[in-house]
């Protein structure tokens, strides 16, 4: 199918829904079709760990969950942590950046004693560097209660966490303390695809990177490796039967425009953003006319517009074809002008269409969304709230 006949089609089944306003749309077919994909390419004897932050509505995470056969998590927030754990009685959550002792404090002061106990039990806490592991130490004694922790160690991307092995031993021998259980590492290497070649490329710097991990690995005991954690959705793919035990995913299975790497290249486009065509204008910047002249003659302003309902999203335009945004008019959370290239078809009540750049925060950004299956919309999936 073309683009234009798919969006097309996508248009129809939203005007037949009555979804006349911004909205979210989930393939849920392209959806399906890619969690089978990287099931496909992922190293056998690999687990897979779904990045909550990415797929923040229940009913998404709930379908990769059970598509892919993993109760693995990684989370971010501590209000989405929470709601993925009412919601999962069976999932492990591991933290993919550390969270302040007294930001944990207040959560395990104010929880139940059934979430208290999942979140002893079924949480594994990302600890940084020394001085957080004993902060962390002391607040497991004082509540009188166990800590799963992992290590943050920095493989390359040098966003923070334990800088050599000899630190992150150094760390766990100066906390003599029971109530902490080291299980494993979890080493985060986005940066991995922007390496240029001159500086070794994205193989070379992967090679460096576990030339690393091994090394801290390598620093724990047998016992401290049920998590080894490596990759993120642009990276976890291009892993062999290496070291690590387990990658990290979430917005690849949505492909917003962030991921149009070559690692995911048969993945495709399953999270877009629908809005109505409020109006199809003859394109004409405010102030005397002959300014518009002006800019339409240098090529700097279109000479058909249109404007759409809402706008200033982290998104791209993908249809109607040749739509685009224009520097001189600029943008509007209100309406939003588009330029249209000569003769396109657009027109008053059409939809546009946008790819967000991520599905991280996007995803709660819009209210229910709108899934698609089939030619039609089939259901609502409402996002988690932001917190």
């Amino acid at each position: 199918m073309s683009d234009r006949a798919y969006f097309t089609s996508l248009g129809g089944a939203l005007a037949a829904a009555g979804r006349f306003q911004p909205t979210l749309v989930i393939d849920r077919d392209r959806l399906d079709a890619n969690a089978d994909t990287v099931a496909r390419k992922r190293t056998a004897g690999k687990a897979l760990r779904l990045v909550d932050k990415s797929l923040a509505v229940p009913a998404l995470l709930a379908r990769l969950m059970n598509r892919l056969d993993t109760k693995r998590v990684m989370s971010f927030h501590l209000p989405i942590t929470r709601a993925v754990l009412a919601a999962h009685p069976d999932a492990e959550i591991l933290f993919g950046k550390p969270m302040s002792a007294v930001a944990l404090r207040h959560v395990f002061e104010q929880a139940s004693a059934h979430e208290r106990q999942a979140l002893s039990r079924r949480v594994v806490h990302l600890v940084d560097n020394a001085e957080r592991l004993t902060d962390y130490a002391a607040l497991a004694a004082s509540l009188d209660i166990d800590l799963r922790v992992a290590a943050e160690i920095d493989v390359g991307m040098h966003r923070g966490g334990f800088a050599s092995p000899a630190a992150l031993r150094s760390a766990f021998a100066a906390v003599r303390n029971n109530r902490i259980r080291l299980e494993g590492v979890m080493g985060y290497e986005a940066h991995i695809i922007k390496i240029p070649g001159f500086a070794g490329g994205a193989a070379g710097e992967r090679a460096r990177v576990l030339g690393h991990y091994k090394a801290f690995v390598d620093a724990l005991s047998p016992d401290q490796r049920r998590i080894l954690n490596i990759g993120g959705s642009n990276t976890a793919l291009g892993y062999g039967p290496d070291l690590a035990n387990e990658i990290s995913m979430g917005s690849a299975f949505l492909k917003p425009t962030d991921f149009d790497s070559a690692e995911l290249t048969d993945l495709l486009p399953a999270l877009f953003i629908a809005t109505p065509i409020l109006k199809r204008v003859k394109a004409q910047l405010p102030g005397p006319s002959f300014l518009t002249t002006l800019m339409q003659t240098l090529g700097k302003f279109p000479r058909e517009g249109c404007f759409l309902y809402g706008g200033k999203w982290m998104a791209s335009p993908v249809h109607p074809p040749g739509m685009r945004e224009n520097a001189l008019w600029g943008q509007s959370s209100n309406q939003q002008f588009m330029a249209l290239s000569d003769g396109s078809d657009a027109r008053e009540g059409d939809f546009a269409f946008l790819r967000p750049s991520q599905s991280e925060a996007v995803l709660q950004q819009f209210g229910p969304i709108a899934v698609y299956s089939g030619g039609r919309i089939v259901e609502d999936w409402t996002p988690l709230p932001p917190g």
